[in-house]
């Protein structure tokens, strides 16, 4: 687990000091503290080469018939993240549609070469993070995991539009 924490911080340090974009900078500082208050990030080991890449200094472009499940899943956490919420139930509500959109998004993949990779790379911490959260015991657990899939759209939208 440490090393997944350590791997993690040190991606985003070197993301940190490469970029020359300062609203991107401050995207990936909070993406990055969001991560690394986080106990877990995922329950995957992943090495620094699991690290997302940029495509020649640009984002990736998902298609649009993803694209479409991905701001749908956003949307969803966006509009939550804006109401108060402390009832399990509540979280579940949630967790049940991104679950939802997360099969339709897998089963409409229709990207291939370096983009899907790198695609890959942000998604299946995602899965894990959004399993997590539809696991959560009680509303502490599950708004604690809610913070990990905040922060991940954050990371998605340094590397993905």
């Amino acid at each position: 687990m440490k090393k997944q924490v350590i791997a993690t911080i040190i991606a985003f340090t070197s993301i940190v000091y490469g970029c020359k974009d300062s609203v991107k900078k401050e995207n990936e500082e909070d993406a990055k503290v969001q991560l690394q208050d986080s106990s877990t990030v995922n329950e995957h080991s992943h090495s620094s080469s699991d690290s997302i890449e940029l495509n020649n200094g640009a984002k990736w472009k998902v298609v649009p018939e993803m694209m479409e499940y991905i701001k749908n899943m956003e949307s969803d956490v966006k509009h939550f993240g804006e109401t108060q919420h402390t009832e399990l139930t509540d979280f579940m509500q949630l967790g049940a549609s991104l679950q939802k959109n997360i099969e339709l998004l897998t089963s409409n993949c229709t990207m291939e070469g370096k983009a899907h990779d790198e695609l890959h790379k942000w998604l299946l911490p995602y899965i894990d993070m959004v399993d997590k959260f539809s696991k959560s015991k009680n509303s502490d657990e599950a708004t604690h995991s809610f913070q990990e899939i905040e922060a991940s759209f954050k990371l998605f939208h340094i590397y993905f539009e």
